[in-house]
């Protein structure tokens, strides 16, 4: 069993490793063109373009783990069959569940690769990536979820943010103030907002208009502080797709939208989503082991081996489409999030059971 799930171990690593070199060179070279259109704003020139591109690899390395997973995995299987390897493996005792146990141990390593790339390395990684971009181009975060920009509700206040600079720094915001009873206390408006600590926030260029039982005052500042549980890290999810976040950062920007009563569908569903992902190799393995039934007569090798890729790209895209239905029709976000998964296990299943029936 042991020299079993070593040297399947070892023909299997060979052939992801070689796909996913394939596919990371295919996506950096799309990347790398997409960016060339617009090398030239700001400092925005080739040394950062490649820097760019360079930084959003984990990003990539990560969201194709299942189907470099699938297409390496079937690729080994269907030429160690074609060699009839595997043919002698079977004539010495090894059973269909012996195989599924050491493609099993196979994969784990490859599920706690994907957690840390998912974790630890894309999501710093497309930050950086896209702070960068924006620097150079001398840019910032435009929000156009309204026409206004974007708004927050942040306790009792309800703050509108125009702009986003890459340093998390505010631009254009106006902060609606209300009492218990939710009557407008104040409107601030400042031109920029900069983090100090955690709670805290200095306003420049401060407008101040309080409305009370005796008429409305107006006060001008050049600083004030603002007292809010509005955070960079919080406010940093702009930058990145929800689907480039970590869990963490997920559960807490989830909880905060929550907390004030609004809607965190989209941001639940990534969270499960980036939980349960690296478990998806486990399951592409399971889904590439029927593959080991190829005989030559059933078809070439390049049939199987496309047969995976459209495979894992059906799982790729048609997840996707399931997290962006239950964003929008407020499924059970761990249903969403789990739903391809499930269905390519069970499709995993009912491919082996045929195959060991036949």
């Amino acid at each position: 069993m042991n020299l079993l799930t070593r040297y399947l171990g070892r023909e299997i690593y060979l052939s992801i490793g070689v796909v996913f070199l394939a596919l990371i060179m295919l996506f950096s070279f799309l990347d790398l063109i997409h960016e060339l259109n617009v090398m030239g704003q700001g400092q925005y020139h080739l040394g950062y373009v490649l820097l760019f591109v360079t930084l959003t690899i984990p990003g990539h390395v990560y969201e194709l783990f299942p189907v470099a997973v699938l297409i390496g995995t079937i690729i080994a299987l269907v030429q160690m069959a074609a060699s009839s390897e595997l043919t002698v493996f079977r004539s010495s005792g090894a059973s269909l569940w012996q195989m599924v146990g050491a493609l099993f141990k196979i994969a784990l390593p490859l599920v706690v690769l994907s957690f840390v790339c998912g974790e630890l390395l894309a999501p710093p990684s497309e930050r950086m990536a896209q702070k960068l971009r924006l620097k150079a181009q001398n840019a910032q975060v435009s929000l156009k979820e309204f026409r206004s920009g974007v708004w927050v509700k942040d306790e009792r206040s309800f703050v509108n943010v125009k702009n986003v600079m890459p340093d998390t720094s505010l631009l254009n915001i106006d902060i609606y103030q209300f009492d218990e009873t939710y009557h407008l206390q104040s409107i601030i408006n400042a031109k920029r907002a900069n983090f100090i600590e955690e709670g805290r926030w200095q306003l420049e260029d401060v407008l101040e208009t309080r409305f009370g039982k005796g008429g409305t005052d107006i006060d001008v500042q050049p600083k004030q502080e603002w007292r809010s549980a509005l955070t960079p890290g919080i406010l940093s999810v702009l930058l990145v797709v929800p689907e480039q976040m970590s869990a963490y950062d997920l559960f807490v920007y989830a909880e905060h939208l929550k907390e004030n009563h609004q809607k965190s569908a989209r941001y639940e569903i990534a969270m499960w989503n980036k939980l349960v992902y690296p478990f998806a190799s486990l399951v592409m393995m399971l889904l590439a082991l029927p593959f080991a039934s190829y005989h030559r007569r059933a078809g070439g090798v390049g049939a199987m081996i496309f047969l995976g890729i459209v495979l894992g790209l059906v799982f790729h895209f048609t997840g996707r489409l399931f997290a962006s239905l239950g964003a929008l029709n407020d499924w059970q976000p761990f249903i969403s999030a789990t739903a391809m998964t499930g269905l390519f296990l069970l499709l995993g299943m009912v491919m082996l059971w045929w195959t060991e029936r036949r």
